[in-house]
């Protein structure tokens, strides 16, 4: 196995090293015999509240996500743009901000756009991470 994950954040494919990629591959691989199992629950996230922010509607990768994190053994929170207060013109930076400042251990936030204008997440002294 490769050496273990030292990022904070995970913005894209194109930054990681091979070593990086090799790592995500075996996590997987360990991950998908979870999925096999009768209960299909590791503790690596027990106490640990994650918050899944998606901007754009998605059904298959928000529960996708959801699910992991669940078996992850996650406390998990679900927020779309259409209930947030980006509709009253919160900035994303914004609304990531009041998640810290709420204590999320981990922040998915989920916004092809993202990619697609070539922004990145916030950058500060925040305790969960941007995917």
């Amino acid at each position: 196995m490769t050496t273990g994950w030292t990022r904070k954040d995970l913005l894209g494919l194109r930054e990681l090293s091979g070593d990086e990629i090799n790592f995500v591959l075996e996590t997987t691989d360990a991950f998908k015999q979870v999925g096999t199992r009768e209960v299909k629950k590791v503790p690596a996230l027990r106490g640990k509240t994650l918050v899944n922010f998606f901007v754009e509607p998605s059904t298959r990768t928000r529960t996708s996500f959801e699910l992991a994190a669940f078996r992850l053994s996650a406390d998990v929170i679900n927020i779309s743009a259409t209930t947030s207060s980006l509709t009253k013109g919160e900035t994303l930076k914004d609304t990531a901000r009041n998640l810290e400042a709420l204590q999320a251990d981990i922040i998915v936030l989920y916004d092809p756009r993202a990619q697609r204008q070539n922004r990145r997440a916030p950058r500060g002294d925040h305790r969960g991470y941007f995917v």
